[in-house]
């Protein structure tokens, strides 16, 4: 095999040389340098994600196990950005907290171990590369959602996250298994080829759904969502919910619009149903919220019911929209995780009520998280609302004008309890209102590169043709 054709894999190669360059840093560096670790981190992921743009060539490797072509390596840049703006956000509560316990350094190799396997699903060729990088991204982040261990909150939410993946991943494989069964390969072109709709095939593709919906957070995939993102330390909830879930989405969106469009007939009712169950359940748990970090949690799975509107259609249209989406959607909840993660390294505070007169003490950090709920919510300038607006036009398109005016009534729900959070930033008096705070570098680093993409995603963006064009290869 040529060199050149290990270069398909310059992400994966790269990324897994920054974490042996990590762990031969944490064993030669004093401890009292270890802070010097954080800045490693983030200079060696900053060069990956550059480095990540440049042009790459279409192909396989390992006998069509693993392929790339520009779409895939598009996407894999925007995870990369993604990952940079989480890195940047969660580096104050690192130093402050993780560093004195020693276990800053096996933050960043967890999360770059999971994010290493994201790379793998979403390049897979095979259900064995897929299924390996499903389960590379899922068990890193368990040990990550108990990260805090001194809060026993922490613990609780690993281990429901662990039995809820582990019960997923059990169900997807034996899925997988099924379709195996009836196709005699795991290849994906040899099963596009053959993929009938036998009774064993729909079980199995039934089966093998419900493992993915379980990471995007799919009703009624979606209970652990809420307690984990509560329990979990604030940069993993923010991961979960933008960089796993986006994975997971581009991936199902690959296969449904590939391998398994002959079942088309089966899962486009299936996503029609769960779209409307998605939505309404995250948007009416949603209201009654005060923590942030659920309240963001049921936010995520109403966001998740808004991609299967792209989803649905199995159209070039479909894939834009939802890879546009799922682009804007980590700008606009990195923001929002943002500012919660900034407010609770300085205070510890993590409620609604908190947030009471934010705008008087800390007016910057409240126009964040303005314009972050304004996006999730689909209000204009900002990008959120070119997102929502191309995935109606893409269920339109198919005629499913009823799906679209209910995903209208949903937007309207959203903009209700998006706009108590700023009712409450800008227009209440808090009695022991957040005093003003100075966020470090990175922080303000990491808010201003996800407010810099909400607004020239929202203004003006030619990115929406650049994906379209991407998008013919997988229709």
């Amino acid at each position: 095999m040529e060199l050149n054709s290990f270069l398909l894999m310059r992400h994966e190669i790269l990324l897994f040389s920054i974490i042996l360059l990590l762990l031969i840093a944490e064993l030669f560096l004093p401890r009292n340098k270890k802070s010097s670790m954080i800045h490693l981190a983030l200079v060696f992921f900053g060069i990956h994600t550059a480095v990540g743009f440049l042009p790459l060539a279409e192909g396989s490797l390992f006998g069509g196990m693993f392929r790339s072509n520009e779409m895939i390596h598009f996407f894999k840049g925007v995870l990369n950005i993604g990952v940079f703006t989480l890195l940047l956000q969660s580096a104050q509560w690192l130093e402050k907290n993780m560093l004195k316990q020693d276990r800053g350094t096996e933050f960043f190799l967890l999360l770059f171990a999971s994010l290493l396997g994201m790379y793998f699903m979403i390049s897979a060729g095979d259900f064995l590369m897929f299924y390996i990088g499903l389960e590379l991204s899922t068990l890193p982040v368990a040990a990550l959602a108990a990260f805090e261990i001194m809060k026993r909150e922490s613990g609780e939410a690993a281990v429901k996250f662990i039995l809820s993946a582990a019960l997923a991943s059990g169900v997807s494989l034996f899925g997988i298994s099924m379709l195996y069964a009836t196709n005699g390969s795991i290849y994906f072109e040899d099963i596009m080829s053959t993929l009938t709709a036998t009774n064993l095939t729909l079980l199995g593709f039934i089966l093998f759904f419900a493992g993915l919906a379980f990471k995007i957070s799919l009703v009624p995939f979606h209970f652990w969502t809420a307690d984990v993102y509560q329990g979990a330390p604030i940069s993993i909830a923010s991961y979960l919910s933008v960089i796993s879930k986006g994975a997971a989405a581009f991936i199902l969106m690959i296969l449904l619009f590939t391998v398994l469009k002959p079942l088309m007939h089966v899962w486009e009712p299936l996503l029609y149903i769960l779209a409307l169950a998605t939505m309404f359940t995250g948007n009416l748990f949603a209201l009654r919220q005060q923590n942030m970090k659920r309240f963001l949690a049921y936010s995520s799975i109403a966001q998740a019911g808004f991609i299967l509107l792209g989803l649905v259609t199995g159209t070039q249209l479909g894939t834009a929209t939802v890879v546009y989406f799922v682009t804007i959607y980590i700008f606009s909840n990195l923001a929002a995780f943002g500012v919660v993660q900034a407010i609770s390294s300085q205070t510890g505070k993590e409620n609604m009520k908190d947030y009471e007169g934010l705008y008087r003490t800390n007016p910057k950090l409240s126009l964040v998280m303005m314009l972050a709920l304004f996006s999730l919510a689909g209000i204009p300038p900002v990008a959120g609302f070119f997102g929502k607006f191309f995935l109606f036009t893409a269920a339109a398109s198919k005629g499913y004008y009823l799906l679209v005016f209910l995903a209208v009534v949903n937007v309207t729900i959203s903009l209700y309890y998006y706009l108590l959070v700023i009712r409450a930033m800008f227009l209440r008096k808090g009695e022991n209102p957040i005093p003003f705070f100075k966020s470090k570098i990175y922080m303000k680093l990491g808010l201003f590169i996800a407010v810099m993409g909400m607004l020239a995603l929202g203004l003006y963006s030619p990115l929406y043709d650049y994906i379209y064009e991407l998008s013919a290869a997988f229709n």
